[in-house]
């Protein structure tokens, strides 16, 4: 019997199509985020990782199914050795609209130009707070000021908007939030706010340290503008975007736990080491990396991605009490 043929583009069973690739290229990180990872951790051997040519292949594949942004995510994807490459090998692949990367800047200033050179357009920047000295209790390690440096370069580059991804954590980040829009607001950045998420070392998370959406927007209004929903929504993106009502630019949330966004979820993602995730919290991963290294044909991998996009879930419950937490850390997922 001949096997079906392959559709043109990824639905599940709720039919959200997906478009958007996250490719994770390491676990490695030079800081060590609190929400993100241990102070100690084993990475995984090089030899473990998807090489570019891999990950190429895998991308040509992904595009026949209607895949055509994809963001390079890590660990931090800028320790990964000569990643403008990667980029440039990507951005010639036909299908491919647009490529972006989720970075935490700090070996970002060398790189924004050759970034922008090899094809690279969208561009994200981790900075939770403007504080250097909170900064490094967050990071537990050092380099505020080459964040700056760095997303200044992007801004130099030719990035436009820069965006830049803090996580908001009650407790912790409150009095970030008002000098975090200023700044933003200064050099004419793009600052996206995410709720604090289950994806934690020390499973230290827990419901009551989540700082909501809705008092992100209060105390934005209060520390500097009122803010209005943005006509311009895009009902796919993650965020829930607001202008201020002064023109003083755009702020973005991600409520992924107060006002979750499964039902429009667009995105599938692969592990550094090769492993496909239909749901940044799920509980089953695809083995591409076996595939790819066994010989396996373009179909085989086709239909391999097409089944887990097939058999993605509703969403995540993280609000119920029904959410069991990935074994994964988010760096080894990939942001």
């Amino acid at each position: 019997m001949n096997p079906s043929p392959l559709p043109s583009r990824l639905v599940d069973s709720f039919g959200r199509v997906h478009n958007n690739l996250r490719i994770s290229v390491t676990d490695r990180c030079n800081i060590r985020c609190v929400y993100c990872m241990p102070e100690s951790v084993q990475f995984l051997p090089r030899t473990d990782l998807l090489t570019f040519e891999e990950i190429e292949r895998f991308v040509r594949v992904a595009t026949t199914l209607g895949i055509d942004k994809i963001r390079l995510t890590g660990g931090e994807p800028l320790v990964r050795r000569d990643l403008p490459l990667l980029v440039s090998r990507l951005a010639a692949i036909p299908g491919v609209k647009d490529i972006g990367l989720t970075t935490n800047g700090i070996l970002l200033r060398p790189m924004a130009q050759t970034l922008w050179d090899a094809g690279l357009r969208r561009i994200n920047v981790s900075l939770d707070t403007m504080d250097p000295a909170k900064f490094e209790t967050l990071t537990r390690r050092t380099g505020f000021e080459d964040v700056i440096s760095g997303i200044l370069a992007a801004k130099d580059a030719g990035f436009d908007p820069v965006k830049v991804n803090a996580v908001a954590i009650k407790g912790m980040t409150e009095d970030d939030v008002v000098p975090l829009g200023r700044f933003a607001r200064e050099h004419g950045l793009e600052l996206r706010f995410i709720e604090y998420m289950p994806l934690d070392a020390g499973d230290h998370w827990e419901r009551g340290k989540v700082l909501f959406a809705s008092e992100i927007l209060e105390l934005l209004a209060s520390g500097i503008s009122p803010l209005a929903p943005a006509p311009d929504q895009d009902p796919r993106a993650p965020a829930i975007d607001y202008d201020y009502v002064d023109g003083g630019g755009r702020v973005g949330l991600i409520a992924s736990v107060s006002r979750p966004f499964c039902m429009s979820c667009n995105r599938v993602r692969l592990t550094a080491e090769g492993k496909l995730r239909n749901c940044l919290f799920a509980l089953q991963e695809t083995d591409i990396r076996a595939l790819l290294r066994e010989g396996a044909t373009d179909d085989a991998i086709a239909r391999a991605l097409v089944e887990s996009v097939a058999g993605k879930w509703e969403g995540h419950q993280i609000n119920t009490a029904r959410f069991i937490k990935p074994e994964r850390l988010m760096h080894s997922i990939g942001g």
